[in-house]
């Protein structure tokens, strides 16, 4: 099935991990997907602002950096989705009154943006050694113009789709 020519839309583009580059954070993962590459460090469980804090589990924050210039409203809708998925899984009754911030840095945006984010903050959660109930990935498709469904859209194949979805 992956004999196909690629750029056919049926293929997922080469892609890699790897964990614990940085050192400051308590965990950290590249996710590259073609072209595209995104830099997790997860932080925590660590102190929380009294603010923030949840008597009952830990405060999940997720902070989306663009490669250039301030976060936007792109980058507010995907960390909300981000933190939904990460509190699915972190088992965070085991850390109650604390703080875990999981920083995703875009390094290269070439397609399919949300679902690198996905699987590099899963390999961030990972490597921090965060208690998870399970584990997660991401793959977008976009639907083509003639209808067909593309996995994993490049930028140009995104913006040529008549609806785009991450699953």
């Amino acid at each position: 099935a992956m004999a196909a020519a690629e750029g056919s839309g049926c293929c997922l583009r080469p892609f890699s991990c790897e964990q614990g580059l940085l050192s400051r954070p308590d965990g950290s993962a590249a996710f590259l997907q073609g072209d595209t590459s995104v830099l997790a460090g997860l932080y925590g469980p660590a102190e929380v602002k009294v603010s923030k804090e949840l008597p009952d589990r830990a405060a999940l924050e997720v902070l989306l950096r663009p490669k250039v210039g301030l976060p936007g409203v792109a980058e507010r809708s995907r960390e909300q989705l981000l933190r939904q998925t990460c509190e699915a899984v972190v088992l965070g009754g085991l850390h109650p009154r604390s703080a875990v911030t999981l920083v995703l840095q875009v390094l290269s945006d070439a397609g399919s943006l949300l679902s690198c984010c996905l699987n590099a903050a899963c390999m961030g959660l990972l490597d921090a050694g965060l208690p998870l109930s399970r584990l997660f990935c991401g793959v977008t498709c976009a639907l083509g113009p003639d209808g067909a469904i593309v996995l994993d859209p490049t930028t140009r194949q995104e913006q040529v789709s008549a609806a785009g979805g991450s699953p």
